[in-house]
């Protein structure tokens, strides 16, 4: 089961992000997407074979796996939006200047994502 190669495809991520939201409707979503029909059947088809998305009376939703991926594609993004910030606390980590209290104040400071805050937070207790 191959999940991060059936939504690495743009288009797939973006069927897949649109039913997260509640976009369900398989004519809905193909019109979204501006993909043939072809297109946009072998990617839901993709979605479900690996178990992100399910089709219940020609409704598209996610399954819980697929949530759960959707909140892991969520952080990921987070990341991604804040990579420079997290450049600039690995800088001032690794000069060890820093009290750890001081670095927990500084990763609040600086980055506005709770969800990278408390990953980040976690590490330092493992």
């Amino acid at each position: 089961m191959n999940v991060l190669k059936v939504i690495s495809d743009s288009k797939s991520l973006e069927i897949f992000r649109d039913i997260a939201k509640g976009i369900v409707e398989s004519d809905v979503l193909k019109q979204k997407e501006g993909i043939s029909k072809k297109q946009f059947y072998s990617r839901i088809q993709g979605l479900m074979k690996v178990g992100l998305v399910k089709r219940r009376k020609g409704r598209f939703s996610l399954t819980n796996f697929g949530i759960v991926v959707y909140h892991a594609e969520s952080v990921i993004e987070g990341g991604v939006s804040n990579y420079w910030k997290l450049r600039a606390i690995d800088s001032i980590q690794n000069s060890e200047q820093i009290a750890e209290h001081e670095r927990m104040k500084l990763i609040k400071t600086i980055l506005n994502d709770n969800a990278i805050e408390n990953i980040l937070v976690k590490q330092d207790s493992l």
